[in-house]
């Protein structure tokens, strides 16, 4: 009997046990969030924590004194192996521990180089994961404000931060396009490939707007080379909404950092359609139009006209994203909205915008997109970008209808 009640009281155990979320620390960092050269030479950097959990938990975050550390409170973690020093940018501060505080409850403590203040703290849910991402700016002693005492701050846990799911994008069909691939690798440098990059990205994108309800697309899912043309079909006989091509390219040294979004130049249209009519059978121009047996003129027309719509969207989507990536930090290139004739910008029936992510030939945009949390916040701006614009696609098409 005593034998049994062992085991009975170890199979209760193990649920339990397997109920505790986990930390994963190859997937989380500390990273210094880029801002003027002053606070570089003269100060401290911004600070930025992506806490990656293996599912949403409630927590809590808070400063505390003497001296100035960040307490992070989440409540079902299980810490055992995994250890401070396996995460990324543990370097940037003096100190950092974490385990066990409370019944239920565990603690992370970071130690910080000096005075900060919480400018945002939030969970992004959704998904097989969920990251708690904390950004810090440096302030002066006067204006630190910690809680009164350390003590008083670790008494007493309050009711845990409220878990709200994003918003989703049911009904959205988007079709991903990372450039290059198989015999075409693209730009070249520092041992990396543009075409490997770009799909990496690609494939964390997807799984991240598969996450929020969008139905994806992809060009290619793995390293296989696909024609430009064929790249466009493959959206158009997907009943995309959007396709976003994906890219990072080199230029020589010091003439190009940063990311850029590219739209159809509308002063190529006429060559466009050109070529459109002279590479594409006729049926696949227009979806749910058949042009075959149509003359050039009436086909360039009939483009032109489905054009004046898809152009401001795509031109709507190019802003908004441009503005997400800022909001997140993201390194832009000086003019980071631009035209240009890319062929798979000239559907003129997809809203369609080409994203290169950096230039590989950048050593610093290279080392961003090799680096996975740089990654996560440019894929948490993208698909913030898309279902913000599928939102005001909505509201757009009610405005429409009266």
């Amino acid at each position: 009997m005593k034998a049994l009640a062992a085991i009975l009281a170890l199979a209760m155990a193990f649920p339990a046990m397997a109920e505790d979320a986990r930390l994963l620390t190859g997937a989380s960092s500390i990273t210094q969030a880029p801002d003027g050269w002053w606070q570089r030479v003269f100060g401290p950097q911004p600070l930025e924590f992506r806490l990656v959990l293996d599912r949403p938990v409630p927590w809590r975050v808070f400063l505390v004194g003497d001296p100035a550390r960040l307490v992070v409170d989440v409540k079902g973690i299980d810490f055992r192996g995994s250890s401070p020093k396996g995460l990324f940018g543990n370097d940037l501060l003096p100190a950092i521990r974490w385990g066990a505080f409370r019944r239920g409850w565990s603690r992370m403590v970071f130690e910080l180089p000096g005075p900060f203040r919480v400018t945002q703290a939030g969970m992004d849910v959704g998904g097989a994961e969920a990251g708690l991402r904390i950004l810090l700016d440096p302030v002066s002693d006067e204006a630190f404000a910690p809680r009164p005492s350390a003590a008083a701050a670790l008494r007493n846990l309050p009711d845990p931060a409220e878990i709200v799911p994003f918003e989703r994008a049911d009904g959205l069909i988007v079709t991903l396009d990372p450039g290059h691939g198989g015999f075409d690798p693209g730009a070249q440098a520092g041992g990396e490939t543009e075409a490997v990059l770009v799909l990496t990205f690609a494939q964390e994108l997807r799984d991240a707007l598969q996450a929020r309800g969008v139905t994806v697309n992809m060009t290619r899912d793995r390293d296989v080379y696909v024609g430009l043309e064929s790249r466009m079909t493959t959206a158009r006989e997907a009943g995309s909404h959007l396709m976003l091509s994906l890219h990072a390219d080199a230029l020589p040294r010091g003439q190009a950092a940063g990311a850029t979004v590219y739209v159809w130049d509308t002063k190529a249209n006429a060559r466009a359609a050109r070529q459109l009519g002279m590479r594409h059978d006729r049926a696949d121009l227009l979806t749910g139009m058949d042009l075959a047996g149509e003359d050039d003129a009436l086909a360039h027309v009939l483009m032109d006209f489905a054009r004046t719509d898809t152009q401001p969207r795509s031109d709507a989507f190019a802003r908004l994203l441009a503005s997400r990536m800022a909001l997140k930090g993201i390194g832009l290139h000086g003019r980071p909205i631009q035209g240009a004739a890319f062929s798979v910008l000239k559907s003129p029936d997809i809203a369609s915008a080409l994203l290169e992510l950096g230039f590989i030939s950048d050593p610093n945009d290279r080392q961003n997109l090799t680096d996975p949390a740089w990654r996560a916040r440019m894929v948490e701006a993208v698909a913030d970008a898309t279902l913000g614009w599928w939102r005001d696609e909505g509201a757009r098409t009610q405005l429409l209808r009266r």
